[in-house]
């Protein structure tokens, strides 16, 4: 596999994590020092945001993938995602919304990881 479809798995499994409450796929697609920035600009640790998904604060039912944009350098990429994700987060209602995640990625061994992500809509 591409290294652009490597970073396009790893956004995708990404996904796949959070609609199936998933440790596991979650902790190996995030590096360890992810950032998380809402569009409200408060900030999530990958800790945190993964405890956030489990917990039922951030519950993601689906997501469908309409673009993703990566541009690589040497051992770091960005990577711009647009996707219209189905969930309930912080309490409200459940809402589709059209989510772009700009993120950065870095390469490790042979994979690469999402080191932080930007969300907005679009």
């Amino acid at each position: 596999m591409e290294d652009e479809e490597l970073i396009q798995t790893a956004y995708i499994e990404m996904y796949n994590g959070m609609i199936r409450k998933d440790r596991f796929i979650l902790e190996k697609v995030l590096d360890e020092n992810f950032i998380l920035i809402h569009m409200t600009g408060m900030r999530q640790t990958r800790e945190s945001f993964i405890r956030s998904i489990l917990t039922g604060t951030l519950n993601y039912y689906s997501a469908r993938h309409d673009k993703i944009k990566v541009e690589i350098s040497g051992n770091t990429a960005s990577m711009i995602g647009q996707s219209v994700v189905d969930a309930a987060v912080f309490g409200g209602v459940r809402s589709t919304w059209c989510l772009a995640l700009q993120m950065d990625v870095h390469r490790v061994n042979e994979s690469w990881k999402l080191m932080g992500a930007r969300a907005s809509t679009w």
